[in-house]
């Protein structure tokens, strides 16, 4: 595709994220409680759903990040908006536990082809020198995902019941994500090859490398933390008394921050040291779990607090999600980006699939989700620290 092409390309790209995004990995938390309540489930097994999504998502990674190195990109994208529509519509049918888990399992395979880490590989192959800013402007549209679709959910729920509620997002992917993947994505480049004076390195020795090792471990644990707290927000912020529509306006509020987050990185990234950007942001998500522990304690000030939760998570979140997808081009290989990715599947499915599960199995009637936050600020640190190790290892001359 040529390079005349590419705002339609990120424009169009942006606006599947949006719904993708939006319908299937935000809408779970609205649906948690009525499909719990339906199907007389506990909050773990409900929970488990969720997390099996995750699993099979992470676990497709590999592949899919093969097939879209090989230039299946079309196919892959395409025929994950597909999966999306056909597994709504199969969760609006759910009468039991196991159909339940069937749906949400046919919901990850989906998202394998169509959420940031396919979108990010088609970018990187397309626009090798300038993929960061790139990623950049199409987040800036997906990053609204919560903010449209958490109110627009909620409506749809209270005005038609969960169950027809999930007809018209399930007719999105079918007929808007679909008909945009099949057209936008004609035309990918030829696999890379070896340039004959540089070599590519072997795969083998980036994945035993010590920086792409820290990087996993970075990825993997900021993956997980933030991949939990979107499914249990609505619950947890009710838990803090919250008014229904304070809830509901809280979880939107993040969708707008994150776009605010990408813009600032967007506008002064060029005005500060990148590696410096990289590890200050991230720190942003531990800081706002402390602030979202220490609300229930601020008395008057809960809201405050919760609202400053909302602007350091929520910027925070929408930053990260650039530094996670191009921190392995960035540190390890660009080249051999969408593999190296791909390669993490396994590790990112086990710790986004155990992440929500684990706060839904903390949870108790007393205690609500305290003890499953503390476990996420300590996660969230310690992939922190993680990055900072992997820069100062790939940035020291000789490796």
């Amino acid at each position: 595709m040529q390079a005349r092409s590419a705002p339609a390309l990120i424009g169009w790209l942006s606006l599947a994220q949006l719904i993708s995004w939006g319908s299937v990995f935000y809408g779970y938390s609205l649906l948690l409680e009525p499909v719990e309540r339906e199907l007389g489930l506990s909050r773990a097994e409900t929970s488990l759903a969720f997390s099996l999504a995750l699993l099979a998502e992470g676990l497709l990674a590999w592949p899919v990040g093969r097939l879209i190195d090989r230039g299946h990109e079309r196919a892959v994208m395409t025929g994950g908006s597909l999966v999306l529509g056909a597994c709504l519509l199969l969760h609006s049918a759910v009468d039991s536990q196991a159909s339940f888990y069937l749906a949400w399992l046919g919901l990850g395979v989906g998202l394998s082809g169509t959420l940031y880490p396919p979108a990010f590989a088609v970018v990187i192959r397309r626009y090798p020198h300038n993929f960061r800013r790139a990623i950049i402007v199409m987040t800036f549209l997906g990053g609204l995902a919560s903010t449209v679709f958490m109110p627009l959910t909620a409506w749809l729920i209270a005005s038609l019941g969960w169950r027809q509620a999930l007809w018209p997002l399930a007719a999105l992917h079918l007929l808007v994500c679909a008909p945009i993947h099949a057209l936008m994505l004609r035309g990918a480049p030829p696999p890379a090859a070896p340039h004959p004076t540089a070599p590519h390195a072997p795969l083998r020795r980036h994945l035993l490398s010590a920086p792409y090792l820290l990087v996993g471990v970075f990825i993997v644990l900021l993956m997980g933390v933030t991949a939990a707290l979107p499914a249990h927000m609505v619950s947890l912020l009710r838990s803090y008394a919250l008014p229904e529509q304070g809830v509901i306006a809280v979880t939107a509020a993040i969708g707008v921050l994150q776009v605010a987050g990408r813009a600032l990185l967007y506008f002064f990234e060029h005005h500060m040291d990148l590696h410096r950007v990289n590890r200050l942001i991230p720190c942003l998500i531990p800081l706002g779990l402390l602030a979202l522990l220490l609300a229930p304690l601020a008395g008057a000030l809960q809201m405050a607090v919760v609202l400053l939760f909302v602007v350091v998570y929520g910027m925070g979140n929408g930053m990260l999600t650039i530094v996670k997808g191009t921190a392995v081009a960035e540190y390890v290989s660009r080249e051999q980006a969408a593999s190296l990715n791909g390669a993490l599947g396994l590790p990112m499915a086990l710790g986004r699939a155990a992440a929500p599960w684990l706060l839904g199995l903390m949870w108790t009637p007393t205690g609500a989700y305290t003890s499953g936050l503390v476990l996420m600020l300590a996660l969230a640190l310690i992939g922190v620290l993680a990055l900072v190790l992997a820069q100062r290892l790939a940035r020291r001359p000789g490796l």
